[in-house]
């Protein structure tokens, strides 16, 4: 077993005060991506720096249509959380369904966006939604912070404190999962902000990761229902293609969710 240092930071600034003294430091809260490539040997940091025990790390704030949520918050906080439930249900749904009960109660919002699967769920959200992720540093919209496959905007010494966004009128997700792992073969977020402004983003098909479908969103803002997606295509030169799926499948689960959330949107 190779040794690594463990600390709890304080708050924002002791994290990142601490990354920047380690060799090779990583952020931790919930750990649901980096113990699990550790214990494969894919990543041997030389210390991790606890994040789970910052005060009101986790809180998650609702004021009319205005939301907050603490990149600390759990999966389960999200999913169960009644005045966020109030505004944003769509997104409780997702929580709800990420993966396994003991996934739900440890995993975060902060670790997963900061991770960046290209399978998670949470960067789809936070593109329709026209999140900003807070850093200790910066406020940075969701449209940027995504950059590529398992990539983002932050610097070696940026933690994630928080996202904010504004209640969409209207909001769905709908997902594909692998029967195995839950993770999202195609997902696609639909928001209705109201006032002809509809986002939508896509997670789990593309070799690019996370991204906005406008070509949708065009046509929902015409008409906002399923039937309008009818004469939307999916590029499948885009898609990925692994034994789980071809990339043409993929290309048709992206159409075939997006018409699902747009028929869930509540």
């Amino acid at each position: 077993m190779y040794e690594t240092n463990y600390t709890r930071a304080k708050d924002a600034a002791d994290a990142a005060k601490k990354i920047r003294a380690a060799d090779d430091g990583k952020f931790i809260s919930g750990g649901m991506t980096l113990l699990p490539t550790m214990k494969q040997r894919l990543a041997a940091p030389s210390d991790l720096i606890d994040l789970s025990h910052i005060k009101d790390f986790a809180d998650i704030k609702v004021s009319r249509k205005d939301v907050t949520i603490g990149a600390g918050a759990t999966h389960n906080a999200v999913a169960t959380h009644a005045k966020l439930m109030k505004v944003c249900p769509s997104l409780c749904g997702l929580a709800a369904h990420i993966g396994d009960p003991a996934v739900r109660h440890r995993g975060t919002i902060g670790g997963s966006i900061a991770n960046n699967d290209p399978a998670a769920d949470y960067p789809a959200a936070m593109i329709a939604l026209d999140a900003t992720i807070v850093t200790n540093k910066r406020k940075i919209k969701a449209e940027r912070f995504f950059t590529s496959m398992f990539e983002t905007a932050l610097k070696d010494d940026e933690l994630v404190k928080a996202v904010s966004f504004k209640a969409p009128k209207s909001g769905s997700y709908a997902k594909f999962p692998n029967p195995a792992s839950r993770y999202a073969m195609a997902g696609v977020y639909v928001a209705d902000h109201g006032k002809g402004e509809v986002r939508v983003g896509v997670t789990g098909a593309s070799s690019n990761g996370v991204y906005r479908a406008k070509d949708m969103e065009k046509a929902l803002k015409k008409d906002f229902s399923a039937d309008a997606l009818d004469g939307c295509s999916v590029d499948e030169g885009d898609m990925l293609a692994d034994i789980h799926g071809s990339a043409a499948y993929r290309a048709n689960l992206v159409k075939v969710m997006a018409k699902r959330a747009v028929a869930a949107a509540d």
